[in-house]
């Protein structure tokens, strides 16, 4: 497999097919590889929220209100809870975040591997998705993403935009 080819293809979906539901075996194997995902001092601090009910989809499209995003038939939420994360004793640094962005990381790019389309989101009304998932005070979330098939003749790949190695590698 040719790693970097596969992921200079996937890319940011926000044009998502009302009518096509993601296959249970699929979303069990992307779920699977985010179990797979390190975690520091391996303490998976997460949870995986899968949202497909129309009620729960509904609720959530409150905390981000893009149009394209209420036609996804699933989005996966990825909570966690910092008192669960590992915190480095020099500084007191928690990596409830970088744990559960490489989690999302893999979601991401296992939903790619199926041949479905994800959208990385940050951009939501933390308090309005607190409100809709009924998370408790000691649960944060970082991103969300909505998981599924594009519309019709949305373009497979997209050529990216990215500085070159030279202007992000500093050799020492």
């Amino acid at each position: 497999m040719d790693f970097v080819n596969f992921v200079s293809k996937r890319y940011s979906v926000r044009n998502y097919d009302p009518l096509r539901k993601v296959e249970k075996d699929k979303l069990l194997r992307i779920l699977e590889a985010g179990r797979m995902a390190p975690s520091a001092a391996n303490r998976q601090p997460w949870k995986v929220l899968v949202v497909q009910s129309p009620e729960n989809l509904k609720r959530i499209q409150s905390a981000y209100p893009a149009n394209w995003f209420a036609n996804a038939s699933t989005v996966l939420v990825v909570k966690g809870r910092p008192e669960e994360a590992w915190i480095r004793k020099a500084d007191g640094y928690n990596a409830i975040e970088t744990d559960l962005t490489i989690l999302m990381d893999h979601l991401i790019l296992a939903a790619h591997a199926e041949g479905l389309s994800t959208c990385w989101i940050a951009a939501f009304d933390k308090q309005k998705l607190i409100e809709a998932l009924q998370l408790t005070d000691d649960e944060v979330v970082f991103a969300i993403t909505p998981l599924g098939y594009p519309v019709e003749g949305e373009t497979a790949t997209r050529p990216k935009s990215r500085k070159s190695l030279d202007e992000i590698v500093e050799w020492i």
